[in-house]
C-alpha cells in the first residue's frame, strides 16, 4: 500500500493506493468514520460491478448503507441530479453525522462531492474513484462541480474528503479507450514534473502496458498533485499549473458535444497549447468564444500553462480580447 498524506488549511487526510483495496474497504473506512448512515453514490456503469461489494464491506463494518445510482455520463453533472440526490438524502433522514461515499469515475466524484459539500452545509465525504482518470485527477484535491450549458464545472466548491481509496486492480474492467483517456492525465503530470517520472513513460508503448505500470504511475501522479494542492488549495497560484492542456481541452470537449471524453480533450489541449506557444495562432471564433467562458478567466485575462521544457511549466496570462489573434497560426498549421 502507498499512503499519501494531504494536509490543507482545513483538513488532513490520506490517499491510500492499494491493489484489491475495495475488498478491505470496510476496515479502511472504520479508521476515519464511526458507525453511521452512508450514501454510496454510483452510476449505471460502475454500480453493477462494485456496488454490492462495497455495500457488503461497509455493512459488515457496521455501517447502514443506501446505494444511490445516477445515469452514467457527463450529463449527470446537473442541477437535476443534485436535486435528486439531496431529496434522497433528506427522505432517508441523513444528518450532519452521516456521510457520502462516491463510487465511480470523475462525474460521480464531482457530483457526489458537490452534494456532500452543500447538504446540511456539508457532510462527511469519501472518494473511491474507479476510472484511471479519476484516480489520478478528480478524486485528489477537493474540487467538486456540476456543469452549466455554457461550460464545464462552472458551479462547484472546494471540499476535501476524509479519505481517498484507490484500487488499481479495478482498472481491468475499463475499456482500452478509458485507460488511454486516463493515461493522458498522467502524461500531463509527468510533463510538468519531468525527471524520472517523465522517463518512466518510455516503458508505455501500448494501452496494454498501462495496467501493469498503473500502481506506480498513479502514485507518482497523485504525489505530485497532492504537493501542489497542499501549497495552493484554492487555485490562487501554482495550482493553476494543473490546468495545463485544460484551457483548450475544455473548449474542445464542450464543442465535441459528448463525442470526446474529458481526458481525450485534455490530451488534444496538451498538444495544441504547445503548438500555440510555439506558433501564436488564430482559433476559429467558436473555440475562442467558448474559452472566454472558461472558469480560469480572471478579470480580462485567461491564464495559460505552457512548458519551456519538460519539467519547466510556466503561467502566462493572455487578454481575452487577444485570444483569437494569439491562436491564428496554431490553426493554420494544424
Amino acid at each position: 500500500m502507498t499512503n499519501i498524506e494531504v494536509k490543507t488549511r482545513v483538513k488532513q487526510y490520506q490517499i491510500k493506493i492499494m491493489i484489491n483495496s475495495l475488498h478491505h474497504l470496510g476496515t479502511l473506512v472504520t479508521k476515519v468514520w464511526c458507525a453511521r448512515q452512508v450514501a454510496v453514490v454510483t452510476d449505471t456503469n460502475v454500480g453493477p460491478y462494485y456496488a454490492k461489494l462495497v455495500t457488503d464491506e461497509l455493512t459488515a463494518a457496521g455501517f447502514k448503507v443506501r446505494v444511490m445510482t445516477v445515469p452514467a455520463g457527463e450529463a449527470s453533472k446537473s442541477w437535476a441530479q443534485v436535486q435528486s440526490l439531496i431529496d434522497q438524502l433528506s427522505a432517508a433522514h441523513f444528518s450532519r453525522s452521516d456521510g457520502v461515499l462516491a463510487l465511480g469515475g470523475g462525474v460521480v466524484g464531482d457530483l457526489a462531492g458537490f452534494v456532500a459539500s452543500i447538504y446540511m452545509r456539508g457532510i462527511a465525504l469519501i472518494q473511491v474513484p474507479t476510472s484511471l482518470l479519476a484516480q489520478v485527477d478528480s478524486s485528489v484535491g477537493g474540487k467538486t462541480a456540476i456543469d452549466l450549458p455554457t461550460g464545464k464545472n462552472l458551479v462547484g466548491s472546494f471540499y476535501q474528503p476524509d479519505l481517498v481509496v484507490i484500487d488499481p486492480a479495478i482498472l481491468v474492467t475499463l475499456p482500452p479507450r478509458m485507460l488511454a483517456e486516463g493515461y493522458g492525465e498522467i502524461v500531463k503530470c509527468a510533463a510538468l514534473v519531468g525527471g524520472d517520472f517523465w522517463q518512466s513513460l518510455h516503458q508505455i508503448t501500448s494501452v496494454a502496458a498501462i495496467l501493469p505500470a498503473a500502481p506506480d504511475l498513479i502514485a507518482a501522479s497523485v504525489a505530485f498533485k497532492a504537493r501542489v494542492v497542499m501549497a495552493d488549495e484554492h487555485e490562487q497560484g501554482q495550482r493553476q499549473l494543473l490546468n495545463f492542456g485544460h484551457t483548450i481541452g475544455h473548449a474542445v470537449e464542450l464543442l465535441a458535444d459528448g463525442q470526446l471524453m474529458h481526458g481525450e480533450a485534455v490530451a488534444i489541449g496538451l498538444v495544441q497549447v504547445c503548438r500555440l506557444f510555439a506558433a501564436h495562432g488564430l482559433a476559429p471564433q467558436a473555440v475562442a468564444a467558448v474559452m472566454q467562458h472558461d472558469k480560469k478567466v480572471h478579470g480580462t485575462a485567461l491564464t495559460w500553462v505552457y512548458l519551456s521544457a519538460v519539467g519547466q511549466p510556466h503561467l502566462y496570462p493572455i487578454a481575452v480580447t487577444d485570444l483569437a489573434t494569439w491562436m491564428g497560426d496554431l490553426w493554420s498549421v494544424s
